[in-house]
C-alpha cells in the first residue's frame, strides 16, 4: 500500500449546506447493500468505490455513478467519508490510512480480525480526531430495538436469561475465497454470530466469561458448521446464542428471548407464518445469506442515515468504536473456548 496522502481539512461541520461525498472500499455482497442504502440517503453522494482486481467495481459503480479507483489513496483524495466493506481481514490496514487522511470512517462488522486490530484502529481514530463508526445493523432492527428499549424502560425488571439464534445457510463463495477461509473471516462466530454478541452485550451488559461448542470442530468432513455458545455476564445474566450456517437456502431465521425479574420478550422471524416448510429450492439464493425486514426502508439504510446524523453532531451513536471491540472480544473468546473445550474470560475494557 502506497503511503497516506497529507492530512485534508477536516469534512463539513454541522450545518453543512453541502453532501458528504462517500467512497467504498469493497465491491462485494456488502459493498452493494451499502451503495444501495446510501442511494436512499439526503445527505450522501456515492463518490468512489475501489476492489480487488478478483471482484472489479465497475459494474456497481456504473449503477450508482461512482468513479472506479485503482488505489486506497486515489479513494482517499476523492471522498469525505470512507465506507469499509471489504473483507474482515482487510480492515485493519484501511482504517488506518483513512485515519492517516483524515477520513471519518465506517466499517461492516466485524471491527477486525482481532481484537489487537482493532484497538489499533480506534487508537488511530481517536488519535486523528475522526469518527469510527461500526456497522451493527442488527442494532436498527426494529424487533430488536424495540427489545432493548423495553429492557431500558424496566419493562421486564433486570434481564437475566437471554437466548438469540441466528440461523441461515452457508455462504456458496467460490473455493478461494476470503469467506470460506476461517483464518481471513473468523468463521462462523466472527461473521455471523458476532451479531448477537453485540446485542446479548447491549442488553445484559460486559460479558465475563463464553463457553462455546461447534460442529465443525468435532466433525470437520460436515462441510458447514453450528455453534452454541453460553455467555455469563458480569450482571449475572446468562446469554444462550445460537449460530447456524447448516440450514437450506434460502432459509434465514431469527429469534430472541429476554426473560427478566418481571416479564418475558420475544421475537421470531417466523411469527407471522403459522406453518413454514425449509425446502432446498432449485431458484438460486444470493451468495450471501441477508435477513429480510418487513419495513419500508431497510435497516441497512436506517443505519447509515444514522451515521450522517452522527457526522453532523446531531445525533451520539446508536453503537460505538468500542461496542465493536467489545463484541470482537467476545467473538475471539468463543472460537478459543471452541479449541480448548472450557470457558474462557472476555477481556473488558478498563
Amino acid at each position: 500500500m502506497n503511503p497516506a496522502p497529507e492530512k485534508p481539512p477536516p469534512p463539513p461541520p454541522p450545518g453543512r449546506s453541502s453532501t458528504y461525498r462517500i467512497g467504498i472500499v469493497g465491491a462485494g455482497f456488502m459493498g452493494s447493500v451499502h451503495a444501495a442504502g446510501w442511494a436512499a440517503c439526503d445527505g450522501a453522494e456515492l463518490t468512489a468505490i475501489m476492489s480487488s482486481p478478483q471482484n472489479p467495481p465497475n459494474e456497481l459503480a456504473a449503477q450508482y455513478g461512482m468513479r472506479v479507483c485503482t488505489g486506497l489513496d486515489e479513494l482517499l483524495g476523492e471522498v469525505d467519508v470512507v465506507d469499509v466493506c471489504a473483507p474482515t481481514h482487510l480492515h485493519h490496514d484501511i482504517v488506518l490510512a483513512a485515519a492517516a487522511a483524515g477520513r471519518p470512517v465506517i466499517c461492516e462488522k466485524p471491527l477486525a480480525r482481532t481484537p489487537a486490530d482493532g484497538e489499533q484502529m480506534i487508537t488511530a481514530c481517536r488519535d486523528a480526531g475522526v469518527p469510527l463508526l461500526v456497522a451493527h445493523v442488527v442494532r436498527f432492527f426494529p424487533e430488536y430495538a424495540a427489545a432493548h428499549a423495553s429492557v431500558l424502560d424496566d419493562a421486564i425488571g433486570r434481564p437475566s436469561v437471554i437466548r438469540l439464534s441466528r440461523a441461515t445457510y452457508l455462504p456458496s463463495k467460490p473455493d478461494g475465497d476470503w469467506l470460506a477461509d476461517d483464518e481471513l473471516s473468523g468463521g462462523l462466530v466472527l461473521d455471523l454470530m458476532v451479531h448477537d454478541f453485540d446485542y446479548a452485550r447491549w442488553v445484559a451488559g460486559d460479558v465475563a466469561t463464553v463457553h462455546a461448542r461447534s460442529v465443525r470442530a468435532s466433525r470437520p468432513e460436515a462441510g458447514t458448521d453450528h455453534v452454541l455458545a453460553i455467555m455469563k455476564h458480569r450482571s449475572g445474566a446468562i446469554s444462550h446464542v445460537e449460530g447456524s450456517w447448516a440450514h437450506p437456502p434460502p432459509t434465514f431465521r431469527t429469534r430472541g428471548e429476554i426473560a427478566g425479574t418481571r416479564g418475558l420478550l420475544e421475537f421470531d422471524s417466523d411469527r407471522t407464518a403459522p406453518v413454514r416448510a425449509s425446502l432446498r429450492s432449485t431458484a438460486p439464493a444470493s451468495a450471501v445469506p441477508l435477513p429480510s425486514s418487513p419495513l419500508a426502508e431497510p435497516p441497512h439504510t436506517t443505519q447509515l442515515r444514522h451515521f450522517l446524523a452522527v457526522l453532523d453532531g446531531t445525533a451520539e451513536p446508536v453503537v460505538t468504536a468500542d461496542d465493536g471491540l467489545a463484541a470482537l472480544r467476545i467473538a475471539s473468546a468463543a472460537a478459543d473456548s471452541i479449541v480448548t473445550g472450557r470457558p474462557v474470560p472476555v477481556e473488558v475494557a478498563s
